[in-house]
C-alpha cells in the first residue's frame, strides 16, 4: 500500500475524531459496537491504522493512526470508570452478568433448602412408620395369656375344732 499525503492523513484524522466523539456520545452505527473496529469503519479508515507496524529490518513503528486509537481506548475505559455506557450492549452485559450472579446465588440456597427438607422428610417418614407399626401392634387383639404354673401352697385347715377367747 502507498504512503498518503499530508492532507489526506489530517482528513483521516478528523474523520476518525469525529467519529470517536460519536461512539463515545452513544450514536452506534447498526449492528456497530463502541470498539475499533466500528470507529475504522464509522471513520472510513483501514483498522490496522490503529496498530503498529512492523517494518522489513524487524524493527517495529507506529501506525499511522495508534495514537487516536490509543486516545479512543482512554476515552472509553474513563466513560467506564464513570459509570457511562456509550454501548448499550455493554451495559445490558453487566447487567445480565449481575442478574447471572444473583440467580446462581439463589439456586445454591434453595438446593441448600431442597436437601434439608429431603432429610426433614425422610425422618418424617420414617418417625410415622414406626408409629403406624406401634398403633397397629397395640390395636391387634391380645392373646390370652397362658396359666402360671402350679405353685406350691400350704393348704390351710377349713373348719375349726376348739375356739379361741370368747365369741360374745
Amino acid at each position: 500500500m502507498g504512503r498518503i499525503s499530508d492532507t489526506d492523513r489530517s482528513r483521516n484524522e478528523e474523520a476518525i475524531r469525529a467519529a470517536m466523539d460519536r461512539l463515545l456520545r452513544g450514536e452506534l452505527p447498526p449492528g456497530g459496537r463502541c470498539d475499533l473496529k466500528t470507529l475504522a469503519a464509522d471513520a472510513g479508515v483501514t483498522r490496522t491504522g490503529f496498530y503498529p507496524k512492523r517494518d522489513r529490518d524487524g524493527s517495529v513503528r507506529e501506525g499511522p493512526y495508534q495514537h487516536l486509537g490509543d486516545e479512543f481506548v482512554r476515552r472509553l475505559a474513563a466513560h467506564r470508570e464513570a459509570g457511562e455506557a456509550p454501548d448499550p450492549r455493554d451495559a445490558q452485559i453487566e447487567r445480565l452478568k449481575a442478574q447471572n450472579a444473583e440467580l446462581k446465588d439463589r439456586v445454591t440456597e434453595r438446593d441448600a433448602t431442597i436437601e434439608e427438607l429431603t432429610e426433614f422428610k425422610k425422618l418424617a417418614l420414617s418417625r410415622l412408620a414406626a408409629q403406624h407399626d406401634e398403633i397397629t401392634h397395640l390395636r391387634s387383639p391380645q392373646p390370652s395369656p397362658e396359666p402360671l404354673p402350679p405353685a406350691k401352697l400350704a393348704t390351710v385347715p377349713r373348719t375349726r375344732t376348739t375356739a379361741i377367747g370368747t365369741c360374745s
